[in-house]
Formats: C-alpha cells, sequence, structure tokens
C-alpha cells in the first residue's frame, strides 16, 4: 500500500473473536497477501488477450469491449486519485441506475485502492445523509440525473467533500478527458475492505457491512461456478441494482470472472425486461421471485416463446423465498426450471442453492461448495433433519458490520446466523420456513408467513400478498394477509370468505388468514424485498 492510507474501515471492523470462522478449504479460495479484486476481473483479462471481447451492453446501441472498460475504470482513476484527491481507504459513494458508467466508477474506485459504497437510485436525501454519516463518505461520483437528493444530503453532511457527476458532458467525461488512460493500480492486501454494502432495508435499519477484496473473488467461486456454470459466450441481464450485491455480482461480478458480457438496464420493470431479454438474446437472467411471477403472465400474454425461447437458457431467483406457485407457473409458460437460492448481504452472495437439473418444489437446495451450513436450536446446538431452527453458515465471506453492535447478533460461535428460520431435510436440502421473527405463534401453533403466503397466491384473484401475524387477545396472534387483487376481482366480504376457504382446503385449516385487508401495493424495497415490517407497524 502507499504511504497514505485511510485507516477508517480497518479501524472500525468487528473484533477478530465477534467474526465468524472463515473456511478457504477449495482450491480457488487461496489467496496471495496482495490481491486487488478490480485487476483480477478487468486487468488480467486485456492481458491475457480478451480485450476485445464484448463486455458491456445497453439500450442505445451501446457496447464496450473489456478494453473500454478498463481504459475508462483507469481514466475515472485518475480523476479520483489527481484530481479528487482519493488516497486509500477513502469511501466513494456511487450513485446511479444500472448503466456503464456506473460499473466503470466502481471498477475505479477500487483499482485506486478506494471502497465503494454504491446506493439505490431511489434513495432520498435522508437514507444517503444516512449512509455518508454511517461510511464516513469523502468522495462522491452520482449520474447526473440523481444528483439533486445527493446535493441536499451533502449540504448536511460536509465530510463529502468532493462529487463528481457522469452522463453529463460537463462532468466526469470532460475530467477523464484530460487523464491518460494508463493507471497503476493500488497493490492492497487481501483483506482490504472494498465495498461496504449496505442492508436494503427490511428490518427498516440499515447496516453497512464491509467485504474485502478477497470476499468479491471468492464469490466468484463458489456459487457461479459450481451452480450457475456460466459460459464465455453468455449474455447476462437483469433487475437488480448494482447497489445490491445480489445485482453486483449477477449483473457484474460474475459474468466478467467468466469472459461473457452482460446488459445492463436503467429501468427494468417485467415487460421492459422481457424485451430486453429478446433484444439482447440474453441467456442467464436474473431477478426476484415478484419479477418472475410477473414475468411468467407476461410471457404467456404476448406469446413469446420463440424469440425467448432462442436464447435464455436460466433463470436465477434470489432476495427473497420462491413461492412453489411461482416456479411451477414460470416452467408452465416458459418450459424453463428456476435456480433458487438464498444469499445475504452480509455474505455478499448465494450460499445454498441448485442448479435447474436438481430443483426440488419448496425447497432452497443444498449448501454451495466453499460453505457449510445447519440449523441451530436457540441454545445454539444442531437441530435433526425435519425440525425447524434457525440457519447457520459459514465460508469464505462473513458478516463484518461497520461499527454495529448487531455484529453480536448476527455471528455466533463462529456461525452466521442470516435470520432465516429453516427445516433441513434427510437428504441435505434445506427448506425455508419464515424469518426467524417472521414466525407466526398463534394457538400454540407455529405458522410460516411463506405457506400462507404461497397457499393464497394459487388462487386466480390473488396477484400478491403477504402475511404476518398481529396481535390477538385470545389466540397471542393471528394470522393476517395483505392482498393486492388481480384486475377484475372486486375486493369485498364475499372475496375474503373465498380466500379464507380456498386457504383451508390447501394447508392445515388452523394456519388460514383470519384477517384480509386488499391493498394496491405491497411496501418493497428497491431490490424488490417484501418490508413485512412496515405491515406490522401499520397494526
Amino acid at each position: 500500500m502507499t504511504a497514505h492510507v485511510d485507516t477508517f474501515a480497518r479501524d472500525r471492523l468487528p473484533p477478530v473473536e465477534q467474526q465468524p470462522e472463515y473456511l478457504f478449504d477449495l482450491p480457488g479460495l487461496q489467496f496471495p497477501a496482495q490481491l486487488n479484486c478490480a485487476a483480477e476481473l478487468l486487468d488480467k483479462r486485456v492481458a491475457a488477450g480478451d480485450g476485445e471481447r464484448l463486455c458491456i451492453q445497453a439500450p442505445g446501441g451501446l457496447r464496450w469491449t473489456y478494453a473500454d472498460l478498463l481504459e475508462k475504470a483507469n481514466r475515472i482513476a485518475n480523476v479520483l486519485v489527481r484530481e479528487m484527491g482519493l488516497i486509500p481507504g477513502n469511501r466513494v459513494l456511487l450513485r446511479a441506475p444500472n448503466n456503464p458508467m456506473m460499473a466503470a466508477c466502481w471498477f475505479a474506485v477500487v483499482k485506486a485502492g478506494g471502497i465503494a459504497v454504491a446506493t439505490m437510485p431511489l434513495l432520498r436525501a435522508k437514507e444517503l445523509g444516512q449512509i455518508i454519516h454511517k461510511a464516513q463518505v469523502t468522495h462522491a461520483l452520482c449520474d447526473h440525473a440523481l444528483a439533486d437528493e445527493l446535493a441536499t444530503a451533502a449540504a448536511q453532511f460536509p465530510v463529502l467533500r468532493e462529487v463528481r457527476h457522469f452522463n453529463d458532458p460537463q462532468g466526469l467525461e470532460a475530467a477523464m478527458a484530460r487523464q491518460p488512460a494508463q493507471f497503476d493500480n493500488v497493490p492492497t492486501a487481501a483483506d482490504d475492505t472494498c465495498l461496504i454494502a449496505f442492508t436494503s432495508g427490511t428490518t427498516g435499519v440499515p447496516k453497512g457491512t464491509m467485504h474485502f477484496h478477497r470476499d468479491v473473488i471468492a464469490a466468484c467461486a463458489c456459487w457461479p461456478k459450481h451452480v450457475l456454470k456460466p459460459r464465455a459466450d453468455d449474455i447476462f441481464i437483469g433487475s437488480p441494482p448494482l447497489a445490491f450485491t445480489f445485482g453486483l455480482g449477477g449483473l457484474l461480478l460474475f459474468p466478467m470472472a467468466v469472459g461473457a458480457s452482460t446488459v445492463l438496464l436503467e429501468k427494468a420493470a417485467p415487460p421492459l425486461l422481457l424485451e430486453a431479454v429478446a433484444q439482447f438474446q440474453a441467456t442467464v437472467l436474473f431477478t426476484a421471485p415478484t419479477s418472475y411471477r410477473a414475468l411468467a403472465v407476461e410471457f404467456g400474454q404476448r406469446k413469446l416463446s420463440a424469440p425467448l425461447g432462442g436464447s435464455l437458457r436460466k433463470g436465477v431467483s434470489a432476495g427473497e423465498a420462491l413461492p412453489a406457485a411461482t416456479r411451477a407457473l414460470w416452467k408452465q409458460h416458459t418450459g424453463m426450471e428456476l435456480i433458487d437460492g438464498i444469499g445475504a448481504t452480509e455474505m455478499l452472495h448465494i450460499f445454498i442453492s441448485h442448479d435447474e437439473s436438481e430443483a426440488r418444489p419448496g425447497a432452497t437446495g443444498k449448501v454451495v461448495p466453499g460453505y457449510r451450513a445447519c440449523v441451530l436450536d436457540d441454545d445454539g446446538r444442531p437441530l435433526p433433519p425435519g425440525q425447524i431452527g434457525r440457519l447457520a453458515v459459514k465460508g469464505p465471506t462473513g458478516c463484518r458490520y461497520l461499527a454495529d453492535e448487531r455484529q453480536t447478533r448476527y455471528v455466533q460461535g463462529g456461525w452466521n446466523l442470516t435470520g432465516d428460520a429453516y427445516r433441513m431435510d434427510a437428504d441435505g436440502w434445506f427448506h425455508y420456513c419464515s424469518r426467524t421473527d417472521d414466525m407466526i405463534i398463534s394457538s400454540g401453533y407455529n405458522i410460516g408467513a411463506p405457506e400462507v403466503e404461497e397457499a393464497l397466491l394459487l388462487h386466480p384473484a390473488v396477484a400478491e400478498c403477504a402475511v404476518v401475524g398481529v396481535p390477538d387477545d385470545e389466540r397471542g396472534q393471528i394470522v393476517k394477509a395483505f392482498v393486492v387483487l388481480r384486475p377484475g376481482h372486486p375486493p369485498g366480504e364475499v372475496l375474503v370468505r373465498t380466500l379464507q376457504d380456498f386457504v383451508k382446503q390447501s394447508i392445515a385449516p388452523y394456519k388460514y388468514p383470519r384477517a384480509i385487508e386488499f391493498i394496491p401495493a405491497l411496501p418493497r424495497t428497491e431490490t424488490g424485498k417484501l418490508q413485512r415490517f412496515k405491515l406490522k407497524a401499520s397494526q
């Protein structure tokens, strides 16, 4: 490392005794002391002769090769260091929808030894301010279209002293033109922090998770290699923001790790995503279960089996539990089996999954090579197959919260406790039951909200739904469902009774929703995760 280094992140790592046990058993997980993940994924690809391979596409005809991305990342890195005064360890906020310049900025920050703090495009000034303050962000690279909220936040937090805007001819691009296309990557340590990913807010209070250079390469060496099995001629596409680690991996890191290409979409609502799959002849799709459900219906209505069937070969679902009904609907309309998986911002990416040849309805999958997982009771003891408990996982990545007392709740006994209730069957398959704090206990019965949701989703009137437990004097809690209806199905007491009877017919009658409220839309994070805490707070 250079002589002048900002040690903010290293100084705020959790103590070693509060960190999980790390596993580096696989051959691809042996890391040298010095490692820069941007150099591994980008510079080495170009040096190996792949500079002219297609790397990034976007609507409007934009096509960047690996050499193009390297040149732009190098120029931005020079701007950061020479004009913005960046030193290794400084935090750089990145703010943009999914577009090529966002990707170039990410690589530039990491090449320069900075720490990328990518933010969701829909965040407002208050939320951006929380991130700036928590991570003591000193620099920012922001899409010109999203400048206003960042300006409001920056005015309140003077620690953010250097801001440049891109997709603005007078902004970052003009500065890039002044800088050389070569940059000497900072020789970072494998255990230097290269990104701080903030949780997407399913609990209402975001946390900053710190990931090392080695974590990025480890994520590329585990799930994609052993489960996704991408090819160099694959074209990746999807909806998750690059600020969400599901999107960073699926739409940038994983395709580049094999020399493939990616399509970055600023807008990826299901109809637009479906059109883009056909337009770019994408082969690997990343999106959330809610999107797959909408895509399947759209797919059926448009009868687009020919253009889609001619290219798309894999669909990956993560971000929340995949209902069996959604899996079946997708397969019905596309003939494809979805690849399901569970990951966590704290773990960087997916650690339990299956490939399309082994999918089991209702099961998330088996442990990804490189990781270990088990189900623990409340005292931290492993439970036998068939019993529901707390999912615990360990591997080459793990939770390191930025100066956060919640570290000791997430990491216990060397395990990362994801906050999910799971059961493992006799074959080693893991089955999602609920969030551990979403388990509904009613008259002594344990009821998992996803099971009730899955039953409701099978009814043709239900577009989306979410189930929570609400206090009840007689039963402790009752099951309440919030339902978004499909067009043509009027809400009312008749439909309430119809849905209740429908659920009773498909799962144990005691699990049926004793209360149903019809609402226009479910509260979700920008990554598509359901915000159950908002529904609970409304009661």
